[in-house]
């Protein structure tokens, strides 16, 4: 007896289409492109060029890093009209300029100026690439570096250009007379309203920190409580002094690190204690004010994140509290 085979045809999946995903409790720390792949029955290849070519959002702003990991009430979507970003990089917003100055509010993840040899992408990559998209010759503008503000944390920068404007602005810096606010949700019930200590770059165990022997620079640190919550406190920042990750270290020394801290957890981690999760760290240069160095005009900025939106900040929160 013979058979006949059984033929059986397969077709191209549908394309993807607009979709509004939200993050449950189950997939909560899960990253971006496993969450899409697994909601939207995807190959990985296809959920990766969703993601690099600018069509996914959470919570209103691009995704930009498929291994961004959700929290519980977050809002992935799917904007399939959504216009391919220019080259895939993030953009700062030019906060103020004029023939001396030009102040940025940067994203989180991007270098104010180039740390290692050739890398691209920094601060004042994606400055020149703003002035591009204005028409201007942008490799024709002098930028110089007057201070830095940590990769891993977003907010108000300053370039000078002149050097004469150089000059001026690292006096100020150097004097302590600029004016520097952060806002940061750090772990547990914070305290303290001031903090001075002397760092160093090793304390001992390959990490920065402060030193017991009195070694090391200055680092002065006064903190403002803006709300407390059950397991995490919104505080606002001062800064007297402004050594390299100040204030990560000042709260993480104190037994309060960030949210999002990746590195300053080590004693925390030996206690048995975890950190505080988030999706970025949670510290953003909030104002930024100095005198103009030509005019002696006080000027001042400010900046929002909508990570410290309320609602982006109960999402941490509420996150915490069920793994607490």
């Amino acid at each position: 007896m013979s058979t006949t085979p059984t033929s059986t045809s397969t077709s191209a999946p549908t394309p993807a289409s607009d979709r509004v995903l939200a993050v449950d409790e189950a997939a909560a720390g899960s990253a971006l492109a496993g969450f899409l792949r697994g909601a939207l029955v995807r190959p990985w290849s296809e959920v990766r060029r969703l993601i690099a070519t600018g069509k996914v959002f959470v919570d209103g702003r691009r995704a930009q890093d498929a291994g961004q990991r959700l929290s519980a009430g977050q809002r992935v979507e799917l904007r399939m009209a959504a216009p391919r970003p220019r080259d895939g990089r993030p953009e700062v917003r030019i906060v103020h300029e004029d023939a001396q100055v030009v102040v940025i509010d940067k994203p989180p993840g991007v270098s104010t100026v180039p740390y290692e040899p050739r890398e691209q992408g920094t601060a004042m990559d994606l400055l020149r690439d703003a002035w591009r998209r204005q028409g201007r010759a942008a490799t024709t503008i002098a930028l110089h570096v007057v201070h830095r503000i940590d990769k891993d944390t977003s907010g108000l920068v300053v370039f000078a250009k002149s050097k004469r404007a150089e000059i001026a602005l690292a006096a100020q810096f150097r004097a302590h007379t600029a004016a520097r606010q952060y806002l940061c949700l750090a772990r547990g019930d914070v305290r303290f309203r001031r903090v001075e200590s002397f760092l160093v770059r090793d304390r001992g165990d390959g990490l920065r920190g402060s030193s017991p022997a009195g070694r090391g620079k200055r680092a002065v640190t006064h903190v403002e409580v803006v709300t407390r919550f059950a397991v995490a406190t919104l505080c606002r920042v001062r800064l007297e002094t402004g050594r390299t990750h100040q204030i990560r270290i000042h709260f993480a020394e104190r037994g309060h690190p960030i949210a999002g801290e990746t590195v300053y957890i080590r004693d925390l981690a030996a206690a048995g204690i975890a950190p505080l999760a988030a999706g970025r760290l949670m510290l953003h240069a909030e104002l930024l004010g100095f005198a103009h160095p030509t005019t002696g005009a006080q000027l001042s900025f400010d900046s929002s994140s909508p990570d410290f939106a309320p609602d982006a900040i109960e999402r941490v929160v509420q996150a915490a509290r069920r793994t607490a």
